[in-house]
């Protein structure tokens, strides 16, 4: 999706066109599925990190183009809304202090970011959704500029044939219709890729599933969208509808969102980018030069540009990429559950448990997706959104268990050990997982700790709501740059 767009209509041909191709980029996938040397010799991983701007108030700042102007830094972008930003951080291996070394990376771009930023009145802000937003700040002139979000938002909006929806229920609710994807830009997000080969693409895959509600409980930071306090982690809702093409009528007849958890287990990557063809319409139908069949039998490596940027137009959180990279396909793993922040060593730590505990489960006898059912993973994940660090997750042989309970006396030892097998050094494994561990035992993530800042705001300050969020904002930020990890922080 990072492709730009300079394509303003597209026609019925246009579209009939793009489908054929993308079928021919599928077969010559399966090709490559069967007889392609993928690079997996060194499995790399990456991170992507969503970035907030707020101003000296804690409101949101729509500059990220005069930010992007005054930063060199060509790892940082502009993102959907104009007060956001997205980092892409190079890859790397893990090994050693691999995660030491993504820690003082992100740490150090961001540093010069804000500096930057700074300089006309704007600060980075790490965290899910921005509790500062409000509905005046999401009309279409909000979009980022350039064509690719106008496109995307023109597309979306003609397939659903009338406004979005947005209604969420959580500890109050918010109901409100939009006639633009802008609301997806309030969520801000974390993002791991691994790299893996065609051999270990699926189970890796129902590995990083079956630990989604996991992830987002303790990693939940999301708890306020319009002066509301909805879900802990309200993105997941939130992006689900505000992406929604499907109208009510279709809806009902069972139609996939587009916002997709899946519906099964796997036994291939081919599995995912099938379903996604076949399913699913084309949004963007913008066709590319390569004929991959040719580009095959001449013993090339296709770009597959169409099944691509389709691929990039439906977002499982979980999401399967091809790539190339130097010259040589390779097959990532891109999970998406997480919210951005509250701190580096937070989002780090983030990336310990989750590269440790799936490597570990892809290794066991007997896999965990062998044991679940696929509909007990979802519903672990929306259990997870909802209630945060408090959910109880089902769980095979132990039932429904408190997440805390599931992750302290079962997924800590499993990371542990995937760590190990990375080859991660000890002292920084034990760091990172004792991130993790804390906040089990303290209860306390960027959600928790965001609704009892806010309540203790309003009891003690007697501050209204819109009031409340700014000063916990403010204070959230101070932390932010602080470093220390969320657990350790005092409520008020």
């Amino acid at each position: 999706m990072g492709k730009q767009l300079d394509t303003h209509t597209f026609t019925r041909q246009d579209r009939a066109r793009y489908r054929e191709k993308v079928r021919s980029c599928l077969d010559v996938f399966a090709l490559m599925l069967n007889d392609f040397a993928f690079d997996s010799d060194k499995p790399l991983t990456g991170l992507e990190v969503e970035i907030s701007l707020v101003d000296d108030d804690a409101n949101p700042a729509m500059c990220n183009a005069d930010v992007l102007a005054r930063v060199d830094d060509p790892m940082l972008q502009a993102e959907l809304g104009r007060f956001n930003l997205e980092m892409n951080v190079p890859p790397r291996l893990l090994a050693g202090d691999g995660f030491d070394d993504y820690r003082r990376d992100i740490s150090g771009r961001l540093a010069r970011a804000e500096r930057s930023a700074s300089g006309i009145g704007a600060h980075l802000c790490l965290v899910g959704t921005l509790p500062t937003l409000r509905e005046e700040h999401t009309g279409t002139e909000t979009l980022s500029g350039g064509e690719r979000y106008h496109q995307l938002n023109q597309q979306i909006i003609q397939a659903r044939g009338e406004d979005l929806s947005i209604d969420i229920r959580g500890m109050e609710r918010l109901s409100t219709m939009t006639d633009s994807i802008v609301l997806e830009a309030a969520c801000t997000s974390l993002q791991f890729h691994l790299q893996v080969s065609p051999d270990a693409f699926a189970d890796t895959w129902n590995a990083a599933q079956a630990i989604a509600g996991v992830q987002c409980a303790l990693g939940a930071n999301s708890p306020y969208l319009f002066g509301r306090e909805l879900w802990a982690e309200t993105r997941i809702a939130l992006f689900e509808q505000a992406t929604d093409t499907r109208p009510a009528e279709l809806k009902a007849q069972g139609v996939r969102p587009r916002v997709w958890f899946g519906e099964r287990w796997i036994t291939s990557i081919f599995d995912l980018f099938e379903e996604n063809v076949r399913y699913f319409p084309p949004l963007l139908p913008i066709l590319d030069d390569e004929d991959p069949k040719q580009v095959l039998a001449e013993g090339g490596v296709p770009k597959l540009g169409e099944l691509r940027l389709h691929n990039g137009t439906v977002y499982r959180w979980n999401r399967p990429v091809y790539d190339i990279m130097n010259d040589r396909p390779h097959l990532r793993v891109e999970n998406r559950v997480l919210p951005a922040g509250p701190t580096v060593a937070d989002m780090v730590a983030n990336a310990a448990f989750f590269y440790g505990v799936v490597r570990q489960l892809c290794e066991q006898d007997r896999p965990i997706w062998t044991q679940m059912t696929f509909s007990s993973a979802e519903e672990n994940f929306h259990t997870a959104a909802r209630d945060g660090i408090e959910s109880r997750l089902l769980w095979p042989a132990l039932g429904e268990v408190p997440a805390t309970e599931l992750v302290l006396e079962h997924l800590l030892p499993l990371a542990y050990q995937g760590l190990d097998e990375f080859g991660v050094d000890a002292a920084v494994r034990d760091r990172l997982l004792g991130i993790i561990e804390g906040r089990c035992r303290t209860g306390l993530n960027g959600a928790q700790w965001q609704v009892e800042t806010v309540a203790k705001l309003e009891d003690d300050r007697q501050l209204d709501r819109h009031q409340a969020l700014a000063a916990m904002l403010q204070r959230y930020c101070e932390h932010m740059r602080d470093g220390n990890p969320v657990h350790t922080w005092p409520i008020g």
